[in-house]
């Protein structure tokens, strides 16, 4: 292998490489590395597929790209003779490298890692590229044609394999917090792509051709080789590369979807979802089941058995679905059935019916009968109503004081539970304030130009102690329509005025934060005098406030909303027009009212920028805000496809969403920015749930 043959017999074969050839090969390289690392840095994350699976996939990708990169960069080298390729070993070459890149990727992503684990990983990494590169050069034959290495050489190729990799691995474990960076992913695949190519080149240059004297040589360089073979193999193997990294993006896309909306325990669409599809779907009746008192088989068994519990009550409920109906899991002893398409609501209770029949028998799990107490309240839409109605009727029928957990179907009844559910939480509203059991969360505002946070919206949250988390579609319209809103406002704005002199003491941050006024305060002198007299008593300046005031508001009583917002602006806020183009008749007053800021509504965002007609309406807004010369904020951003559409549309959005974060309390919106200034906010979402 190392000794070189009689110079009397032999002479010494000169080749060519092809410099275009040379640097796809590179490319190759390059590609796969940076496919394996992100298919690597997704194993590391809550996944519904295991971590080996992503780890296979990552090894794969990298020893597809290790054996493409050798015999793409093999058939850049011209020589004047015949040359083929053993296929039993040319495949069999790919398997060392599979098996190293899994190992070293194993080694490199264990959560307890050490100077010794980087080492065994590059090592591991190094020895599997150089054994790839080495049985690949066992698999080219040619005619009367020998060779060998000069050992020098050949180690030296073997430690930049090992050292480059080592490199690379530790780099990119020590970067596993930013490695959604694209630019982080692309510097350490560089890094392992030029170990490959950089081990495959030197390995070459270890190499020496002999001939035979006296055999004949091709005319020029371009010799006679299996070239239809090789390219197919490598172009299967590009195939394959690419194949899993857009299975991989369809997986994490589905992961993603499946985290959000669907419950871990059941696998049933969960609260997000449901809420998500009444408002943008056609349903005309609501069923939900509560399951009582499981407070008590969690101290008589233990959380685990109250899961299977639950899940096999799933099993149960879903045996009785039927076809037109979803069901979803709502939170942790509540489930709703909700009904679509005509005489739905007589096909739901028809089902509603059945399931109570069997809920009232006993439920055996884990080989020990379970007698549950439920309940099941139902309601029906009317003419003219909205689905949204549908929730808040049977949590009145769930809060009324004369339920029964007998199995029982109780149909919305407005007489009888109308007053009850709202009532209660009217009765509550000074409590939850005085109690804290209201409050106040943040959503990030990114900028998209500035790359970071430039403000926040204020979000009101209440987390009641008997009907647990109520959505703010909720209890908001029951504070509008009683006229509590106004003194819940006042308690948010004092709220947030605090925040505002916790994070300045603290030299935290200065934000703006934005807050929602409820369209019949807008024109109130109280309104006025109440923000001021915060701002002056906490210390604030009125720059890092800004009102949102809903555009149906304008409309409403347009005149007296333009002299409101004049005064608040004189006093130096901002106000913002907030779900701009749900009130198409405010458009000719648009460039009377002296706003600051223009917020786009969530309903124009959605399915951006896949509908036409949807891109056409977010584009006449944007330049009609761009236009008068105000800032644009558009919310209800969730996905990397929309950002990258608004960023190109307008000049500097700033955007507000899920894409990168949900609403946060106070110390974690300063933990957030932090996190997302140090990993550049505007290339890495945050889906904190």
């Amino acid at each position: 292998m190392f000794s070189a043959p009689s110079l009397a017999q032999y002479e010494v074969l000169q080749g060519e490489y092809s410099t275009p050839i040379v640097i796809l090969s590179i490319a190759v390289a390059w590609a796969a590395a940076y496919t394996a690392l992100s298919m690597n840095e997704r194993s590391r994350k809550s996944s519904f597929f295991h971590q080996k699976l992503w780890l296979t996939f990552a090894a794969i990708s990298m020893g597809i790209g290790i054996w493409s990169m050798h015999f793409v960069g093999m058939s850049a080298l011209s020589l004047p003779v015949d040359m083929h390729y053993d296929r039993s070993l040319t495949f069999l070459s790919i398997i060392p490298a599979m098996i190293a890149s899994f190992l070293a990727f194993y080694f490199s992503s264990r959560s307890r890692r050490t100077k010794t684990s980087y080492l065994v990983a590059g090592l591991v990494m190094g020895i599997g590229i150089s054994t790839m590169h080495y049985v690949g050069m066992a698999a080219m034959k040619m005619d009367g044609v020998i060779y060998s290495y000069h050992f020098g050489l050949f180690a030296l190729s073997v430690v930049i394999a090992i050292v480059v990799s080592c490199v690379a691995l530790y780099v990119f474990s020590i970067l596993q917090h930013q490695s959604e960076r694209f630019f982080v992913r692309v510097a350490i695949g560089c890094m392992l792509g030029i170990a490959v190519s950089s081990m495959h080149f030197t390995g070459m240059t270890a190499v020496t051709f002999y001939v035979p004297i006296d055999q004949p040589l091709m005319e020029g360089m371009a010799h006679s080789m299996d070239e239809l073979f090789l390219a197919k193999s490598v172009a299967v193997s590009m195939v394959v590369l690419f194949g899993l990294f857009l299975v991989s993006s369809v997986l994490d896309r589905y992961v993603a979807h499946q985290l959000r909306y669907f419950d871990s325990l059941t696998k049933l669409p969960n609260r997000r979802l449901f809420e998500k599809n009444v408002e943008n779907l056609t349903y005309d009746a609501l069923a939900v089941w509560h399951l009582h008192d499981l407070e008590s088989l969690n101290r008589a068994h233990g959380y685990t058995f109250v899961d299977e519990v639950i899940k096999e009550t799933s099993r149960l409920l879903k045996s009785t679905k039927p076809a037109l109906v979803d069901l979803y899991r709502l939170d942790g002893h509540r489930f709703a059935y909700v009904s679509r398409g005509v005489k739905g609501s007589h096909v739901l209770e028809e089902a509603m019916e059945k399931t109570a029949e069997l809920l009232k028998q006993p439920l055996l799990v884990k080989e020990q009968q379970v007698k549950l107490q439920t309940v099941c309240a139902l309601s029906t839409i009317g003419v003219g109503e909205q689905a949204t109605d549908l929730h808040t009727r049977v949590m009145a029928v769930l809060d009324h004081p004369t339920i029964q957990f007998q199995h029982e179907i109780i149909h919305y009844n407005p007489v009888v539970h109308t007053q009850s559910f709202a009532q209660s939480l009217l009765d509550d509203v000074e409590r939850a304030m005085a109690e804290n059991e209201m409050y106040i969360v943040y959503q990030p505002k990114v900028s998209t130009s500035l790359k970071k946070m430039i403000g926040v919206e204020a979000l009101l949250r209440w987390e009641h102690p008997e009907h647990g988390f109520l959505s703010p579609a909720v209890f908001i319209p029951i504070l509008e329509k009683n006229n509590k809103m106004m003194d819940v406002t006042d308690w948010i704005i004092d709220q947030v005025c605090q925040q505002l002199q916790a994070w300045q003491t603290n030299k935290e941050h200065d934000w703006l934060v934005a807050i929602n006024i409820p369209g019949n305060y807008v024109t109130s002198p109280r309104l006025l005098h109440n923000v001021v007299d915060r701002m002056e008593f906490y210390g604030i300046d009125p720059k890092y406030l800004e009102l949102e005031i809903t555009e149906t508001s304008f409309v409403k009583t347009i005149d007296g909303a333009i002299e409101a917002v004049n005064q608040f602006r004189e006093k130096g806020f901002g106000v913002a027009l907030d779900d701009f183009g749900t009130g198409v008749s405010s458009l000719s007053y648009l460039k009377k009212i002296p706003i600051s800021t223009l917020k786009i509504d969530k309903s124009f965002v959605d399915g951006v920028p896949q509908s036409e007609k949807g891109s056409a309406i977010i584009q006449s807004i944007i330049s009609l805000g761009e236009s008068l010369k105000l800032k644009v904020v558009i919310e209800g951003v969730e996905t990397k496809e929309q950002v990258d559409y608004l960023t190109t549309t307008c000049n500097s959005p700033v955007i507000q969403g899920y894409y990168y974060s949900k609403p946060l309390k106070a110390h974690d919106v300063v933990e957030w920015y932090s996190s997302s200034s140090s990993t550049s906010a505007c290339h890495s979402p945050s889906f904190v749930d």
